[in-house]
C-alpha cells in the first residue's frame, strides 16, 4: 500500500511529525540546485591509537587538573565543565507579577562518557562486545541518575561538522530536575495518542513500517532502524524496539546484544554513504523520572534519534537557517529515497 501521494514525490509537500507535534516541508524538486557555499573538511583517517595530549585518553591529565585512570573499557567521569549544577536550589522561580518574564531554578549533572581507551575509533569501528558494555553503562547511568532527576539525556556529538571538541570517541550525558522541550513535546503527543487510540504511538507507527518496508534501513529480530516519514535531517534515522519498553534501562541482555549488533551494522553503513566518517548528533528518549514516584507512563516507547548533517558530500552539509529557523524545517531529499540509499549500502 503506498501511503504517499505520487503528487508528493516529486512536487512540494509538507508532512507532520506526530512526536513533536510539528510540520516540515519537503522540496523533491530542488535536489540539483548548484552549491557554491561552504565546504566542510572530511574527518581524518589517521588518528593514533593513544594520543598524549589528548584530554580523554587514558592516564593523561584533563584541562581542569584531573587525571584520567588507565582504563581499558568504558570511563565515566563528571564533566569538567557541567552545564548544570547539582547544588542549584530548584524550588526558586521567578517573582515577576508578570508572564513576560519567567525563570525557574533547574538542577542537574552532566557526565562524559569515553567509549573505549583507543584515541581511533568510532562506535561502529568497535567490536559488537564493546558496543554491547557502552550499551550497559548507557543503562547503568540512566537508572542511577533517573532517582533524582526529571530527566536524563543519553546523547553523542560525532565529528567536528557537530560541534565535537575531541575526536576521542565519546558521548554525553546530562540529567536535569525539567523536563526540556524535545522531550515534554514527546511526552505530551504520546500521551495524547495513547488515550485517544490505547496503544503507544510509536509502536503503532513501527508496525505501518515495517508492513510498508519503504523507509526501513535494516532490521534484526528486536530493533528497527528508518527513515521516519517525517525526517528534518537528510539522513535522519530513528532507532525503535519491536518490544515494548519504556526505558533504556528495561532491556533484557538479548535485547542489549541485539541492539548492539544493529548500532554496528547501521553506523557502519552511514559511514560507506559519503565514504567518510559519517558525523551526527544522536541520543536515547525515554519515559521520565524520578524513579520510585508514581509516574503516568504508559504511553512512553524507547527511541533514539540519530540526526546527520552531511547532505550530497562529505563536504556538503544541511544548514538549518533563513526560513527554517523563521518558518518551519525544509528538506530536499525524501525519507524514501534517503532511506533507500542507506539501504543499498547494507
Amino acid at each position: 500500500m503506498n501511503i504517499l501521494p505520487e503528487e508528493h514525490r516529486n512536487e512540494p509537500h509538507r508532512r507532520f511529525d506526530p512526536l513533536r507535534g510539528e510540520w516540515v516541508l519537503v522540496s523533491p524538486h530542488r535536489g540539483k540546485r548548484p552549491w557554491l557555499g561552504q565546504k566542510e573538511s572530511p574527518a581524518p583517517n589517521d588518528r593514533p591509537e593513544y594520543d598524549p595530549k589528548c584530554y580523554l585518553c587514558p592516564g593523561n591529565t584533563r584541562a581542569e587538573g584531573a587525571k584520567n585512570p588507565k582504563y581499558d573499557s568504558t570511563f565515566v567521569f563528571q564533566n569538567d565543565f557541567s552545564a548544570l549544577l547539582k547544588e542549584t536550589d530548584d524550588t526558586v522561580k521567578s517573582a515577576s507579577d508578570t508572564p513576560l518574564f519567567r525563570s525557574e531554578s533547574v538542577r542537574g549533572e552532566c557526565r562524559v562518557i569515553c567509549f573505549s581507551p583507543r584515541h581511533d575509533l568510532t562506535l561502529p569501528q568497535m567490536e559488537v562486545s564493546e558496543i554491547r558494555h557502552v550499551v550497559d553503562v548507557w543503562a547503568e547511568q540512566t537508572q542511577e541518575l533517573l532517582q533524582k532527576y526529571r530527566w536524563v539525556q543519553v546523547f553523542e556529538n560525532k565529528g567536528a561538522t557537530m560541534g565535537c571538541s575531541n575526536p576521542h570517541p565519546h558521548g554525553q550525558i546530562w540529567a536535569s530536575s525539567s523536563l526540556p522541550n524535545g522531550p515534554a513535546a514527546e511526552d505530551r503527543n504520546q500521551k495524547a495518542f495513547f488515550e485517544q487510540y490505547g496503544r503507544t504511538l510509536l509502536s503503532v507507527y513501527l508496525e505501518k513500517e515495517l508492513e510498508l518496508q519503504e523507509r526501513v534501513v535494516t532490521e534484526n529480530a528486536d530493533w528497527a532502524v528508518l527513515v521516519p516519514f517525517w525526517a528534518v535531517w537528510p539522513f535522519e534515522t530513528l532507532l525503535l524496539p519491536k518490544f515494548d519498553a519504556q526505558r533504556i534501562l528495561d532491556l533484557t541482555d538479548a535485547q542489549r546484544n541485539s541492539l548492539a549488533a544493529i548500532l554496528k551494522e547501521f553506523l557502519g553503513i552511514y559511514d560507506r554513504l559519503f565514504e567518510t566518517s559519517f558525523p551526527y548528533s544522536m541520543g536515547w528518549h525515554g519515559a521520565p523520572g524520578p524513579l520510585g514516584e508514581v509516574q503516568d507512563t504508559a504511553h512512553w516507547t524507547l527511541h533514539a534519534h540519530f540526526y546527520p548533517p552531511l547532505l550530497r558530500s562529505a563536504t556538503v552539509k544541511k544548514f538549518m537557517v533563513g526560513y527554517e529557523m523563521l518558518g518551519e524545517p525544509q528538506r530536499d531529499i525524501t525519507a524514501e529515497q534517503a532511506a533507500e540509499r542507506l539501504r543499498a549500502l547494507k
